[in-house]
């Protein structure tokens, strides 16, 4: 017999990874009118996200939010960015959500076109990335230059939130953003393919210029020569007053996690030593 995990306390949430859900599947199956393939199931990695391909030869992503929680931009973010031109991303073909009265969920399910080829790095290894072509990187330049000039009322970072993070480990730095261009808002290796591609679009919108590149570099940060060549490739960006509290951002973020969670990660030394310079060059 199939169980439900009780949500009546608003601090209880249910995890697609561990918690029995094959309606909720089926009702999606349903709204979209295709077959899944359960055993290409790809988890995201907080667990209110999954993905199939269908029978169709399509990708389904399905996620589900707490009834009580205000829905976001995030969760009409892979159909709002369909109206982006000129950038490769999949495309958004519908979408079905419901109301789960049972477990007090709100679920969404979205078919989009199936991307076959492979991302940079799924799991964190950085060897593809660091082989990458000339011509990829100019096309990447491309596309995040087109995404830039795309107008939206969508926020991917907003000052707030990076005077907050910045200000949580370094005092007295001026963190008003002069630049600003709409970004992808989560661009690390997974989420862009070997040929090109962009993945995942939730939380995409307005960010302070060269905000993308940043995010790709503290990506990269464990490896020497390819953050370096991320800082090469996206040198107009990164060079500017936002790239670089972008960047500033990112090494606090890296380092108030570290210190949070009393732990040393690959990124936290390499992302420490380019604290300093930064800082001086803001300040200069």
């Amino acid at each position: 017999m199939s169980t439900v995990r009780p949500t009546s306390h608003r601090t209880i949430t249910f995890d697609v990874r561990e918690d029995q859900h094959d309606d909720a599947i089926e009702r999606a199956e349903r709204g979209l009118d295709v077959q899944l393939d359960r055993s290409s199931v790809v988890y995201g990695i907080y667990g209110v996200t999954e993905g199939f391909q269908s029978t169709r030869g399509t990708w389904v992503r399905v996620e589900c939010r707490p009834r009580w929680r205000s829905p976001g931009a995030s969760w009409i973010g892979l159909e709002a960015a369909s109206a982006i031109p000129g950038v490769p991303k999949p495309a958004w073909f519908q979408s079905t959500t419901w109301v789960d009265e049972v477990r007090e969920q709100v679920w969404r399910a979205d078919e989009l076109e199936l991307i076959t080829s492979r991302s940079v790095s799924a799991s964190g290894d950085l060897a593809a990335a660091s082989v990458l072509p000339d011509s990829w990187w100019q096309d990447m330049r491309a596309s995040l230059a087109e995404l830039g000039t795309y107008e939206t009322k969508r926020v991917g970072m907003p000052q707030s939130h990076l005077t907050t993070r910045i200000g949580q480990v370094f005092e007295d730095v001026d963190t008003a953003v002069d630049e600003w261009a709409t970004a992808h808002a989560d661009l690390h290796w997974s989420n862009v393919t070997t040929d090109g591609h962009l993945l995942d679009w939730g939380d995409w919108g307005a960010a302070p210029r060269g905000y993308d590149a940043a995010t790709l570099w503290q990506a990269s940060l464990p490896d020497a020569a390819l953050a370096e060549r991320v800082q090469r490739e996206f040198a107009a960006d990164l060079g500017t007053r936002s790239g670089k509290l972008s960047q500033l951002l990112k090494c606090a973020n890296v380092i108030r996690i570290a210190r949070n969670r009393g732990m040393v990660t690959p990124l936290l030394e390499p992302a420490k030593a380019a604290v300093p310079r930064l800082l001086a060059e803001l300040q200069a």
